[in-house]
């Protein structure tokens, strides 16, 4: 259909090499052009180059998401759907991360990402939806989304004012403005 996930987690096959990771994205693939798959998920990740025979359960925790990305990348996919793409990883490698999702979107690749990491996500997005326990409470463009004073105070990093409570306060803001 045109899709690739990229599960929360990672979900490597610990067990398989990379270079065997990366076949396993390209299952529906003819094997013919398998050669320049691989040239082009390595070009995007040099490390993982490096690491084509290494087995994928002694890799890092960035370097397992790269190759995450990289295996859903090996199907071409229309749209790559992202679950939690920083989890779990150092400030430096979420940077990484961030910019090969740019990097695959300005591609042509479209990007549905699902994240935590406010800051992150809508330093991506075109569009935002805000999720509370399992209902759309508001979406907007991302550049709304980073402007708005409750996305500010509730997702990145504050309004500059102490509150006794903050997720007493953040409910009860929510719940009058969004869910009303």
């Amino acid at each position: 259909a045109g899709v690739s996930q990229v599960m929360e987690g990672r979900r490597v096959f610990t067990e398989f090499t990379v270079e065997e990771n990366l076949r396993v994205g390209a299952h529906t693939q003819s094997v013919g052009d398998l050669k320049d798959k691989y040239d082009r998920i390595y070009g995007m990740f040099p490390i993982l180059a490096d690491r084509k025979d290494a087995v994928a359960g002694y890799l890092s925790g960035g370097e397992q998401q790269m190759l995450a990305i990289g295996r859903a990348m090996m199907a071409q996919p229309k749209y790559l759907l992202l679950d939690e793409p920083s989890l779990g990883l150092a400030p430096k490698i979420v940077e990484q991360i961030r910019d090969l999702i740019v990097s695959i979107r300005d591609s042509g690749t479209g990007i549905l990402l699902i994240e935590q990491n406010a800051a992150m996500a809508l330093s991506i997005a075109d569009h935002g939806y805000v999720m509370e326990n399992g209902l759309t409470v508001m979406d907007a463009p991302a550049e709304t989304l980073r402007h708005d004073s409750d996305i500010q105070e509730f997702y990145l990093g504050g309004s500059g004012e102490e509150k006794a409570s903050l997720r007493d306060v953040k409910h009860y803001k929510r719940r009058k403005r969004w869910l009303s």
